[in-house]
């Protein structure tokens, strides 16, 4: 019987997939066997490799749809065709909505939700030509299906995300497969930048730790996989349970116990 997450001879791109949950995912298409490229703005000091397979790179900001087309060029070029793209680069550090700059916001919402699109619209341009079409995995967060203070424009860039995988997954069926993932917190190496007590914090999440970016990218190959042949569409979520509701902790309180 055929292993379905077997990915040898399949062309895998990743955005962002040179440090942190991007390097994850690219770990875990490479040890499938896949071929990967990852592209980020900046080489890193090393690229994701396992079993002495590694990644190849391309530098690219995929905010502007002609470095998008060109890293998604670059992948047909270096493997002969590109089965599965997984748009991951985004993020945003912590500002203001009253007082950041309207600059700012623009820039959040150009990486975070356009320039996805720009990957995926040159994706599919090759993805419905090759036989067996293709499959992308939009990498989103809970910050957009909660209210996100202190990132609200990365939230609403995230809930646009989700909706966009959605729209693109009906206009580009049957070739192409789109799916989101609405990831919650994980733990990487930039997790101390972020949370001030990562142990209080992986306290709220119900399965008692924060995610890893093997977590993430477990999920990525499933969506990109033959076992997902009849899921487009969908938004998977993978936060663990998500966090304990704040009105549980304050009965708690106010009980004594």
């Amino acid at each position: 019987m055929l292993n379905p997450l077997d990915f040898a001879g399949r062309a895998v791109l990743v955005t962002g997939g040179t440090r942190g949950i991007g390097a994850g995912i690219a770990a875990r298409f490479l040890a499938a066997g896949a071929d990967v490229l990852v592209c980020a703005r900046t080489a890193p000091a090393a690229l994701p490799e396992v079993d002495g397979r590694t990644a190849r790179f391309v530098a690219a900001d995929v905010r502007d749809p002609y470095q998008a087309s060109a890293a998604v060029r670059a992948t047909v070029d270096a493997f002969g065709r590109l089965d599965a793209v997984v748009n991951n680069a985004g993020g945003a550090p912590y500002a203001d909505a009253a007082t950041v700059s309207p600059r700012f916001h623009a820039k959040v919402i150009e990486l975070n939700l356009i320039a996805p699109l720009h990957v995926s619209q040159a994706a599919y341009a090759v993805m419905r030509e090759q036989p067996g079409g293709g499959a992308i995995v939009m990498v989103g967060s809970v910050s957009g299906v909660r209210p996100s203070p202190g990132t609200a424009a990365y939230g609403a860039a995230k809930a646009g995300l989700h909706h966009l995988a959605a729209s693109l997954a009906v206009e580009w069926a049957p070739a192409v497969r789109i799916n989101s993932i609405v990831v919650g917190m994980i733990a990487t190496e930039l997790s101390g930048e972020h949370y001030a007590d990562i142990e209080a914090v992986a306290g709220t999440v119900p399965l008692g730790r924060l995610g890893t970016p093997d977590d993430v990218a477990d999920a990525c190959l499933f969506l990109a996989s033959p076992l997902a042949s009849y899921v487009t569409g969908a938004a998977l979520t993978v936060h663990g349970g998500g966090e304990w509701p704040a009105y549980l902790r304050a009965q708690v309180g106010m009980s004594g116990e």
